[in-house]
C-alpha cells in the first residue's frame, strides 16, 4: 500500500454539506470506479460524467470554482481536482470533503512530492507549446546541450545578475529563452520596458540594454508580454527570475551558471 503524507496541515479545509437524495443515488454510480482505483497505482483521467457528484459539490460550495479535470490518485478513495485557475485540491469521491496542499508518497522509503511531479509535467507541456518566435532566445554556442526558459522582469536585480551569466551559459551549450513576467503587472513601467524590447529591431540587444539600465526607445507592437505574464502565474511563477528546466522543474530565484548546468545534468 502507498503511504501518503499531506503537508500544509494548517491550511486543510474540510467542508461538509448535506447531499440531496438524487446526489446520493448518483454517488452510487461511480462506487465501482473507486474500487477499481485500488487495483491501479497509476493516475488515470476520468470523465466529468463519472464525477458529476464530486464536481457539483465543490462547485456549489466554493463560489467561482470551475473544475478543469479530475484524476484518481495513488491513495484509495482520494481524487485530484485541478481547477481552471491551476489550483490543485484533493477530494473525497463525493466532493463532501477536500484537502489543500501537496501530496507526498513514502513508497520504497523515498519521499516523493507527487503534486510537484504533476506540476512539472504541466509546466513542461505548456512551455514546449510556446513557439520560438514568441520568445527572446539567446542561442547556445555550438551543439545545444540543454535549454532553460526564464521568466524575467527587466527591473529585477537578480534577473540582471542572471543575465550577466547568459554568455557563460551559451558557451556551455545552454540555450536561454526569455519569457516576460513583469512583477508589477500588466501596463506597469516594467511591462512597458519589456514591450519596447520586444518591439525593437534587435530584441536581444534591446533586452540586454534594458537590463543594463539603459533607456529604450518606447515602442508598441503586437507582443506576447501579457500572455506570458498570465502563463507564469498559471504555472506557479510568483517571483523572478524563475528558471524552468526542460522537464518542467522550477528553480525559483537566482542561481549561477554552474549550478544551472548541474541542474541540467551537464556537469
Amino acid at each position: 500500500m502507498v503511504n501518503i503524507v499531506l503537508v500544509n496541515i494548517e491550511s486543510i479545509n474540510l467542508v461538509s454539506m448535506n447531499m440531496a437524495s438524487t446526489n446520493k443515488v448518483m454517488g452510487m454510480r461511480f462506487l465501482s470506479a473507486i474500487i477499481l482505483s485500488v487495483l491501479s497505482l497509476s493516475l488515470s483521467s476520468l470523465s466529468f460524467a463519472d464525477n458529476k457528484a464530486l464536481i457539483d459539490s465543490l462547485s456549489q460550495s466554493i463560489p467561482g470554482l470551475t473544475v478543469k479535470s479530475v484524476e484518481k490518485t495513488k491513495m484509495e478513495g482520494l481524487f485530484q481536482v485541478e481547477t481552471t485557475s491551476g489550483e490543485i485540491l484533493f477530494s473525497s469521491s463525493d466532493g463532501r470533503y477536500f484537502i489543500t496542499g501537496d501530496m507526498y508518497s513514502t513508497e520504497n522509503n523515498e519521499l516523493v512530492n507527487l503534486s510537484e511531479e504533476k506540476r512539472e509535467k504541466v509546466r513542461a507541456q505548456k512551455i514546449a507549446a510556446i513557439p520560438d518566435d514568441q520568445k527572446i532566445i539567446f542561442p547556445a554556442q555550438g551543439d545545444v546541450k540543454g535549454k532553460i526558459s526564464v521568466f524575467t522582469d527587466i527591473d529585477c536585480g537578480y534577473c540582471r545578475k542572471l543575465h550577466k551569466e547568459v554568455p557563460e551559459l551559451n558557451s556551455m551549450g545552454i540555450e536561454v529563452s526569455y519569457l516576460a513576467y513583469p512583477r508589477a503587472g500588466i501596463n506597469s513601467e516594467s511591462y512597458n520596458k519589456y514591450v519596447s524590447a520586444w518591439c525593437a529591431d534587435d530584441k536581444l540587444a534591446a533586452l540586454t540594454d534594458a537590463k543594463n539600465g539603459k533607456a529604450l526607445v518606447a515602442k508598441v507592437c503586437d507582443n506576447p508580454v501579457a500572455k506570458q505574464f498570465m502563463l507564469g502565474r498559471e504555472i506557479g511563477v510568483s517571483g523572478t527570475p524563475a528558471i524552468i528546466l526542460q522537464d518542467g522543474g522550477l528553480i525559483p530565484g537566482y542561481i549561477n551558471a554552474r549550478k544551472i548546468a548541474q541542474a541540467l545534468e551537464l556537469m
